[in-house]
């Protein structure tokens, strides 16, 4: 047996060396200590606030937004990474549509946990939702975090030169900026890690991915293509966001636009 499909020991599957050998050996179940929810810490806050003195957008709320009825056998098959977009704006009801099929709470309890319309490790839900606006009705160019807690947005950056900074820091790659709308997508880390340890930060990029998919899905309703991006240079992205890189760090991001 040479360890293929899953059936090695996992001293040999983690023979190779390097970092990400390193890391798969490292949170494993069998090298996990307990996590701070074993050890009975409280756990962090569900979401983030907005920060002090910023600016809130409410958005259309969920059951107000009317888009057209897409199936999903259509939706799946018209699934493809578009790079290049209409010159057209985004209503911010469709923004408001993509971000509540992305992160959109269906049901909170209490300060414990949230059920919302993408799965996530234990409903820990450690996403961020960062959107580039450079093209959305009614909404000023700038940088937002979505609220996802009060479905809003929060004034993050309206800085004339924000926009290239983010696309400078994705190996400047136009297509987010010469679009409607970016998303990137951050992880604070302790929410998935105080339950699960180390391994949590494996449970946050399949969280980012179902996350992403979700918004390749939706776009279609709303007349959109999308196009996700995971090459950045995490320093200058996490600086352009105003995150630490360190408790909160970008993850993935994807452009969206008009194609029909």
């Amino acid at each position: 047996m040479h360890g293929y499909a899953g059936v090695c020991p996992a001293a040999r599957c983690f023979s190779m060396q390097g970092t990400g050998r390193t890391f798969m050996e490292k949170t494993t179940f069998e090298n996990l200590a307990p996590s701070d929810q074993m050890r009975g810490l409280p756990q962090p806050p569900l979401g983030l606030p907005c920060p002090p003195g910023a600016g809130a957008i409410p958005l259309p709320r969920p059951e107000e937004i009317r888009v057209p009825g897409t199936d999903l056998r259509t939706a799946i098959e018209r699934r493809e990474s578009v790079r290049q977009y209409l010159d057209r704006p985004l209503g911010l009801d469709e923004l408001a549509f993509l971000l509540w099929c992305v992160q959109g709470v269906r049901h909170r309890e209490g300060d414990i946990f949230t059920f919302r319309n993408v799965p996530s490790a234990g409903a820990r839900h450690a996403l961020e939702t960062y959107v580039l606006a450079n093209a959305v009705a009614g909404l000023p160019p700038g940088l937002y975090r979505y609220d996802a807690l009060s479905h809003r947005l929060c004034e993050i950056d309206r800085s004339a030169g924000i926009a290239d900074r983010i696309a400078a820091a994705c190996v400047n790659q136009r297509f987010l900026v010469n679009n409607a709308a970016s998303f990137v997508w951050t992880a604070v880390a302790a929410r998935m890690t105080w339950r699960y340890g180390e391994r949590g930060y494996r449970y946050l990029h399949l969280d980012a991915g179902h996350a992403c998919q979700n918004l390749y899905l939706a776009a279609v309703a709303v007349g959109c293509g999308v196009c996700a991006v995971g090459a950045f240079s995490d320093e200058a992205l996490n600086a352009a966001l105003g995150v630490d890189g360190e408790t909160e760090f970008a993850l993935y991001c994807a452009a969206v636009g008009k194609i029909r």
